[in-house]
C-alpha cells in the first residue's frame, strides 16, 4: 500500500465485511440452544453489515484443556485443540449462545474458550442468553472471561428470561421464538450494531500493527 502525504488508500482487510461466528456453547442432547441460536442467526442473516456463521462445540469434541500452558506461551499438542484454534482465528467477532447453569457458563463454553488464547484476542463479541433470569449471571461471567483472552465485549447482549423463557421452552410452552421476539429485537438489534461497530474498528486496528 502506498501512502502519500497523510493519505492512505483504506486496505481491503479493513473494508471487508467482518466474518462472525455464532458458537453454540451448550452440548447436551437435549439442550435448548438450537432455537435461541437459529433466531439469533436470522437476525444477523438479515443484515447486509457482516457475514455470520455457526459453530457448534458437538463438532468440536475437545478434549479437558491438558495442555503445558496457554497456546500464547507453548503451541497445543492436542489435534481438536489445534483444530479449535484454526477455526475460530478465521473470525472477526463472535456470538455465544449461553445457556446459564448454576449462575455460570457451561463446562464446554468454558472449556472451549481456555483451548485458545492468540485467536480470540483484540476480537469482540455478544450474546444470548436465556434460562430464569436470561443468563444474565453466566454472561457477566462470560465477559469477565473475555477480559483476560483480550476480547472485547459488547454492552447489549439479548437475554430470554421469566415469562418469556417459560413461554418458549419445552417444559413451558413451547412457543416459537417468534411469539416473544418483540420484547428481544431491541436488544438483538443493539447487540449487533455493536458487534459490527467494535468488529470493525478492532479489524483496521490488528490491520495497522500486522
Amino acid at each position: 500500500m502506498v501512502c502519500a502525504g497523510n493519505y492512505c488508500p483504506k486496505d481491503e482487510t479493513v473494508t471487508a465485511k467482518p466474518r462472525i461466528a455464532l458458537i453454540i456453547g451448550s452440548t447436551r442432547p437435549t439442550r435448548f440452544a438450537d432455537k435461541p441460536a437459529q433466531w439469533m442467526l436470522k437476525q444477523a442473516q438479515t443484515r447486509q453489515d457482516m457475514e455470520v456463521e455457526v459453530i457448534d462445540l458437538r463438532d468440536h469434541p475437545l478434549p479437558f484443556f491438558a495442555e503445558v500452558a496457554s497456546n500464547l506461551r507453548a503451541p497445543s499438542k492436542d489435534p481438536e485443540a489445534i483444530r479449535w484454534q484454526q477455526t475460530i482465528s478465521r473470525y472477526d467477532g463472535f456470538i455465544f449462545v449461553v445457556a446459564e447453569y448454576n449462575h455460570s457458563i457451561t463446562a464446554a463454553l468454558k472449556n472451549a474458550l481456555d483451548q485458545a488464547y492468540k485467536e480470540w484476542n483484540r476480537k469482540p463479541f455478544t450474546a444470548i442468553g436465556y434460562g430464569g433470569v436470561g443468563a444474565t449471571r453466566a454472561i457477566e461471567h462470560l465477559r469477565g472471561i473475555g477480559i483476560e483472552l483480550q476480547m472485547v465485549s459488547t454492552r447489549s447482549a439479548v437475554h430470554i428470561g421469566g415469562s418469556d423463557f417459560m413461554a418458549v421452552f419445552p417444559l413451558g410452552g413451547n412457543k416459537p421464538i417468534e411469539d416473544i421476539e418483540a420484547s428481544l429485537l431491541p436488544a438483538a438489534t443493539a447487540a449487533l450494531d455493536d458487534l459490527v461497530w467494535w468488529a470493525k474498528a478492532t479489524m483496521a486496528a490488528r490491520a495497522a500493527t500486522a
